[in-house]
């Protein structure tokens, strides 16, 4: 029980951390004209990237691990292929950002300028990912509830 309630707890915190990233990430990529800005985009991107692994692994966890109701349970739930379906949209989302960042990373590195005038553009994907996470916290507690089941599936 009490691995269950910590499993929990901290899969909802990490929301609440990757919540707080992106929404970071996104402002100082929509600030990022020059090079000595993306110090606090790299952070972010770093926080963003932390917290998603810890949703990750607690998720399966809970889901797979034995923790909570169970894989049959969850595999015939809805909103949880909606919640899969909302993952699978912010990993996408996530390349083409986490690839330029990789690259400015190595530019850094290098001693030469990145080129930052796609900052914008990715500073909008992670808007877009910011709605999607927040719609993935709707489709758990929905979710937890037991919304869209049939009376006594819960």
């Amino acid at each position: 029980m009490l691995v269950r309630w910590l499993l929990a707890a901290i899969h909802l915190l990490a929301y609440g951390f990757a919540l707080a990233s992106i929404l970071r990430r996104t402002w100082a990529l929509r600030r990022a004209a020059v090079p000595a800005a993306l110090r606090s985009v790299f952070r972010a991107d770093t926080r963003w990237a932390l917290s998603g692994l810890v949703l990750v692994v607690t998720g399966l966890m809970r889901a797979f691990g034995g923790f909570e109701k169970g894989a049959d349970y969850y595999l015939h739930e809805p909103l949880f292929h909606l919640k899969m379906t909302l993952l699978v949209a912010i990993l996408i989302l996530e390349i083409p950002s986490m690839l330029a960042l990789m690259r400015w990373r190595a530019s850094i590195r290098k001693g030469a300028p990145p080129d930052l005038r796609k900052a914008r553009s990715y500073a909008r994907y992670s808007v877009i990912q910011t709605i999607l996470l927040v719609l993935m916290v709707l489709a758990a507690t929905g979710m937890a509830r037991g919304v869209g089941l049939p009376a006594g599936v819960v």
